[in-house]
């Protein structure tokens, strides 16, 4: 799977979030400054042809939806996250942001509970 970049990532986002929509419905949805038409627009395309995201043809215009689940990008990206700068090791990045995080024991145990509920 492709790589996104931080703004492909942000529609994506909106995507995955609305399920489907069109240029302007995203942009609606979007935070001040509101990006150019064209702008998401041509990220939209660019997603297209990284198999992102589809379209359907509704009256003059496109409606987008996501082809690639948000916990499958999420997954992959954590992956390589954890390849990258972590050596592979699922230990070694948990306890990363376990003590950048200043976690305590009792967060860790709750993540624990939380871990076993959904075995």
């Amino acid at each position: 799977m492709k790589q996104l970049t931080k703004a492909e990532e942000e529609v994506m986002q909106w995507l995955w979030q609305l399920e489907e929509a069109n240029v302007a419905s995203i942009i609606e949805q979007m935070p001040e400054p509101k990006p150019a038409y064209n702008t998401i627009s041509t990220i939209i395309r660019i997603l297209e042809n990284k198999a992102f995201v589809s379209h359907r043809k509704k009256g003059k215009g496109y409606i987008y939806f996501p082809l690639v689940k948000k916990e499958e990008y999420s997954n992959q990206s954590l992956n390589k996250l954890m390849n990258n700068y972590f050596n592979g090791s699922f230990r070694n990045m948990v306890s990363f942001f376990v003590k950048k995080n200043d976690m305590d024991i009792k967060d860790l145990e709750q993540i624990l509970k939380e871990l076993d509920k959904e075995k």
